[in-house]
């Protein structure tokens, strides 16, 4: 069982930076990928950032370029930077791990981006 919890949303300002982090009960070295999901009301989760194996990464357009994901093996932690942010950017963001052919999440931490 791995347990997840993020940290680090809140209010900022468009164009301003939060970085998200994500800290794992078990060895986040082991995970098969790492995810970071968002949801805003009224509309489906969507993936932002995923790194698989510890290396490959993929983002989708509206984020490509301003976010980042990453990992740090020592503290069991993920992070997603996010920079340049946007009003739409507007959201739960949420972690998920890939362990032993299982997927996990984790319970959610707003981001709101006023205009």
């Amino acid at each position: 069982q791995v347990q997840l919890v993020e940290s680090g949303g809140g209010l900022v300002q468009a164009g301003g930076s939060l970085r998200l982090s994500c800290a794992a009960s078990g060895s986040i070295s082991s995970f098969y990928a790492v995810y970071w999901y968002r949801q805003a009301p009224g509309r489906q989760r969507e993936l932002v950032a995923s790194l698989i194996r510890g290396s490959s990464t993929y983002y989708p357009g509206s984020v490509k370029g301003r976010f980042a994901i990453s990992r740090d093996n020592a503290k069991n932690t993920a992070y997603l930077q996010m920079n340049t942010l946007k009003p739409e950017d507007t959201a739960v963001y949420y972690c998920s791990v890939t362990a032993d052919r299982k997927d996990y999440w984790g319970q959610g931490t707003q981001v709101t981006v006023s205009s």
